[in-house]
């Protein structure tokens, strides 16, 4: 792995956040070719499942986002991590990622695990009181379901239809890892799609064909990609059906992208929440 960071970085395709400051864990900057790599995959994605389709429709939705919009989603209450410390080092780790109750830093006495909430909260605005609490969207799904009412007064789409986006989300990670994978502030291409309830199954698997293409068009090759099928005590709890396609990385085997069917969870949400149909 070291090796691949190292030539990313003497090629000009990524560097170290902040690096003359001595770097921030979990962040890193693109370089020119970088960027290029980045962008190409970004357009050919879009033209694909956007301006190649007469059913999608994009969106960019702004990253401060009013708080009653991830308390209607659940994220303040449980977007959490499990979270352990070391006794002896002090240092933090995601009690799932650990393969032994020791400290994988200095072997010492791990303490008992807590929820972590993955949310920057930050505040809007002069004054600093509760009213102006506000996070940095850890996801861009809830802007494209904020946004579904705008969308169908606008153009008066038919089911099924979906929106698309592409953009920032930020997670603070209690252990970023792995160069690029798992970081703080990271990029998403995200579809959300909305179909009669009777017709999910269908369309579920006219997405996951189209994610197997995708994966193929663009040059992985099939013998590293695994289509996994998550049991219902591992998915969101907003999921009836998921399913993850994980990559051998060169760190190991891990998730690439996912297809989830959400139900009406958030549309639901969001309406009960704001009193907006």
């Amino acid at each position: 792995m070291e090796e691949i960071i190292s030539l990313a970085k003497r090629r000009g395709f990524v560097y170290q956040g902040s690096e003359i400051y001595g770097g921030l864990a979990g962040t890193w900057d693109y370089g020119p070719l970088g960027i290029e790599l980045k962008k190409n995959i970004q357009d050919l994605w879009w033209n694909r499942f956007v301006r190649e389709r007469d059913d999608m429709y994009g969106v960019d939705a702004a990253i401060l986002m009013n708080s009653r919009v991830w308390e209607a989603a659940g994220h303040v209450a449980g977007f959490t991590d499990p979270l352990v410390e070391c006794k002896k080092c002090k240092k933090r780790f995601r009690a799932d990622h650990l393969s032994s109750d020791k400290c994988p830093e200095c072997g010492g006495e791990l303490g008992e695990e807590r929820k972590f909430n993955m949310m920057f909260k930050t505040l809007v605005g002069a004054v600093e009181d509760s009213s102006s609490v506000a996070y940095l969207r850890p996801e861009t799904a809830q802007g494209m379901f904020v946004n579904f009412k705008n969308i169908i007064d606008s153009f008066h789409p038919k089911l099924p239809f979906g929106m698309a986006q592409i953009g920032k989300a930020f997670r603070n990670e209690i252990t970023p890892r792995d160069f690029i994978f798992r970081t703080r502030e990271f990029e998403q291409m995200e579809i959300e799609y909305f179909i009669k309830e009777s017709e999910w199954e269908k369309h579920f698997e006219y997405w996951l064909e189209e994610m197997k293409k995708w994966i193929s068009d663009i040059g992985l090759s099939d013998e590293h990609v695994h289509e996994i099928e998550v049991p219902k005590e591992d998915r969101a709890h907003y999921s009836k059906r998921t399913i993850d396609f994980e990559y051998d990385f060169p760190f190991g085997q891990s998730e690439l992208y996912g297809l989830a069917y959400r139900t009406d969870f958030d549309l639901k949400s969001h309406s009960k929440e704001s009193k907006v149909n």
